[in-house]
């Protein structure tokens, strides 16, 4: 028999430690179906030691397996599980360094400013392992996100009580920029040869400074430039904030610092500036010398605080009271301890956020614990206005119904760093008045943006190749589904009229005989998908990179109180196939929890449900029978597992992680044993699952007996495998059955 591999990564946080109790069984059966699951290491500590590997020992090295999957997503064979990693904030960058060192790696710390070459180094290196570092590696394909049938089905039968009725006399709003964003400043052009250009800006007084030496350009790509324009965007927090406190509505600000790890902490700094701007001026010589960086949000300050005298530390102590008494109140992320939405950077991520918010009724917790109307901030209006359009919605309906409510789909275009998620080797703070500018070989000015010193220039593009597959991809999926398939592009936006250009071309391309297929701009898109979903009428969104990520947390938290869940099927342009497990991220709550109490409720439905597609996907290209009745069993145990309600529980004491695991592996054992199509796999199975279920009250009683008590695993970001596998495999009984197979 042929064998096939599936990669399986190992990431950060609670799907990584589930990685060590799912892992054991997936292998085991599936290992009678002539497929290999090896592990690939992403995560987070995993990437910064393989980039400094010149001061370790020999055991401590590893190999950069990120680089090595980014060329294996090129290869038609290539079939990869990936679960939800970290995208690392300079804040968690620092946490995870200063473990690695206390566990003896001898790697440097991050320079917050490069004084010397060596510091600049050190920085470009840091700065591949930084934010959404792996995403756009891997994603060599167009993105196709659904609930599963099944999942969408149990939702339907066992709504989720999340949702929350909205107040009568909800003043709650999305507030954006008027003029001075992104979006008012965007100018977009398509190439019609190839070409290779540079990104230059040519100060006031006629001083010329490369900022990028040389970008490539393909025949049919597309390139935007646009700016971010730093005093419209102060004064539009300062308005904003304003307006809260004479309102009596709490501020909140949502941006997306991870993904976009330059531009979004340079905004997220103006607005903490804004609102402790008192503080800030007052103490401006002290917080200097403290080197303070408000990008990193109000802990930073609070952080740098405990190194003053203590009459200084009360006394700036003393004006932060000041300044929450003087302003409008903050959003809270966690008002138990005082933990506000300025705190870091990456505490408050739009596109999970603002779901959240609109399914507590419009509202955000405050100080006093209590939930309050809000004002949410999305300064750039190339987004915020869909989220504006929810909110008005739910003020004149009033909250869904996840019993009744249609679900929306996505196709979303994102292969080859589509759109502003691969801006970030291209966004650059201007140094002074000027403008910054695309320039070609031959000197002439392709695309220009005037800029004040401080603008946040940003430039993006998108391949043509991608947008073809994007098209075909979702015709392929509006035929499949039988849905309208609206495509989100704004014909008052720069980018995306060169983009409904190629769209109506590409279309023309494809049979959509008997479709319904429309372009609408993003307001009118949303507002056709609520009327549908309040219908119980389904829908798929054909989004750009953004909206793709934005849309596949918003409807998914809404249905089923959880993006964790989704199916996310890369297909790979080259043939392959990426199988992400749910859009959620790594719940660094559900690792506290686990530390703290030994109870982990990580819900690995999302790496369940991507295994189906993955074995299918190697049935498809190698007709491999055992794959796909391994996908065929797996799905019927997943149905099982949800009818059964086998879930993790969030109490402490209840079935957790490893329980819901060992539910899995009981259901589809007995599927692999009862099933009539190979006699080699029934046999073998019909054993396990008697095993199985004879000690079920053993193994379940074995797993609760691990709960109860605080966890030493020897690390967060890197813990110690062998600690970590004793913690996750705890039942004897069911490892010796599983071990056996």
């Amino acid at each position: 028999m042929t064998t096939h591999t599936i990669i399986y990564t190992e990431t950060d946080e609670a799907p990584a430690l589930a990685t060590y109790s799912l892992l054991p069984i997936l292998q085991a059966c599936t290992a009678m179906s002539g497929v290999t699951i090896k592990k690939k290491d992403i995560s987070l500590a995993g990437r910064i030691i393989a980039a400094f590997p010149e001061k370790l020992l020999p055991e401590q090295r590893q190999p950069d397996d990120l680089a090595e999957l980014g060329q294996l997503c090129l290869l038609p064979q290539t079939n990869i599980i990936k679960l939800p990693n970290i995208s690392a904030s300079i804040p968690q960058l620092k946490d995870a360094i200063a473990e690695l060192q206390s566990q003896g790696y001898d790697i440097p710390e991050y320079p917050d400013e490069a004084a010397s070459e060596a510091d600049k180094e050190i920085q470009a290196r840091y700065a591949k392992v930084l934010g959404s570092a792996v995403n756009p590696v891997l994603r060599e394909g167009n993105s196709d996100r659904r609930a599963p049938a099944a999942v969408k089905r149990f939702g339907q039968q066992n709504p989720h009580r999340l949702m929350k009725p909205w107040p009568a006399d909800s003043k709650s709003r999305v507030a954006h920029m008027e003029e001075g964003d992104f979006y008012g400043s965007e100018k977009s052009m398509t190439f019609d040869k190839d070409c290779r250009v540079r990104i230059e800006f040519a100060g006031a007084e006629g001083q010329i400074q490369v900022l990028k030496k040389e970008m490539s350009f393909q025949a049919g790509e597309v390139v935007d430039t646009a700016v971010m324009n730093v005093a419209k965007l102060r004064a539009f927090f300062s308005a904003q904030m304003a307006a809260a406190k004479k309102e009596g509505l709490l501020f909140s600000l949502h941006l997306k610092a991870t993904m976009m790890k330059i531009s979004d902490p340079i905004m997220f700094g103006h607005c903490v500036s804004v609102y402790y701007e008192d503080v800030l001026a007052r103490h401006a010589e002290i917080l200097k010398g403290l080197g303070i960086n408000v990008n990193n949000g109000f802990a930073d300050i609070e952080a740098r605080l405990e190194k003053l005298p203590e009459a200084q530390k009360e006394a700036i102590r003393g004006d932060i009271k000041a300044c929450y008494e003087k302003n409008c109140g903050l959003a809270m992320v966690d008002s138990r301890h005082g933990i506000t939405n300025l705190h870091v950077p990456n505490n408050i991520i739009v596109d999970a956020s603002m779901p959240v918010f609109i399914r507590d009724g419009g509202r955000m917790w405050g100080a006093d614990d209590e939930l309050h109307d809000a004002i949410a901030a999305i300064p750039d209006r190339s987004y915020a206005t869909i989220y504006q359009k929810v909110v008005e919605d739910c003020q004149k309906n009033g909250a869904f119904d996840p019993a009744t409510m249609g679900s929306v789909a996505n196709v979303g275009l994102m292969a080859q760093k589509a759109e502003e998620y691969g801006s970030h080797d291209k966004t650059f703070v201007a140094p002074g008045p000027g403008s910054i500018r695309l320039v070609d070989e031959d000197g002439a000015i392709l695309l220009e943006q005037a800029v004040q010193t401080g603008d946040i220039f940003r430039s993006c593009q998108t391949k043509d190749a991608p947008i073809q597959d994007w098209v075909k991809l979702a015709v392929t999926r509006a035929r499949e589904a039988g849905t309208p398939a609206i495509f989100w592009l704004d014909e008052k936006r720069a980018h995306d009229r060169e983009l409904i250009t190629k769209v109506e071309k590409y279309l023309g391309n494809q049979d959509t005989t008997g479709l319904d297929i429309r372009i609408m701009n993003p307001v009118a898109a949303m507002g056709f998908s609520l009327e549908r979903i309040r219908k119980g009428e389904d829908t798929i969104s054909v989004t750009g990179n953004v909206l793709r990520d934005y849309l596949t947390d918003l409807f998914p938290i809404l249905e089923i109180g959880t993006s964790a869940k989704m199916l996310s099927i890369v297909p790979l342009m080259n043939g392959g196939g990426l199988f992400e497990t749910g859009a959620g991220g790594s719940a660094p709550k559900h690792v506290e929890q686990f530390l703290r109490e030994g109870h982990l409720r990580w819900d690995s439905l999302g790496e369940f449900c991507a295994l189906v597609p993955s074995f299918e996907h190697i049935y498809k290209n190698s007709g491999n029978e055992k794959a796909r009745l391994i996908a065929k069993t797996l799905d019927q145990a997943i149905g099982k597992f949800l009818e059964k309600g086998k879930s993790p529980s969030r109490k402490v004491g209840e079935l957790d992680t490893r329980g819901s695991h060992f539910y899995l592996a009981l259901y589809w054992a007995e599927s692999l044993g009862a099933q009539t199509e190979d006699q080699e796999l029934a046999d073998r199975f019909a054993g396990v699952a008697k095993d199985l279920q004879d000690n079920e009250e053993k193994i379940v009683a074995e797993l609760q007996a691990a709960q109860g008590s605080p966890m030493d695993i020897g690390g967060y970001f890197h813990p110690d495998k062998e600690k970590t596998a004793a913690a996750m495999r705890p039942s004897a009984t069911l490892n010796a059955i599983i071990d056996a197979i």
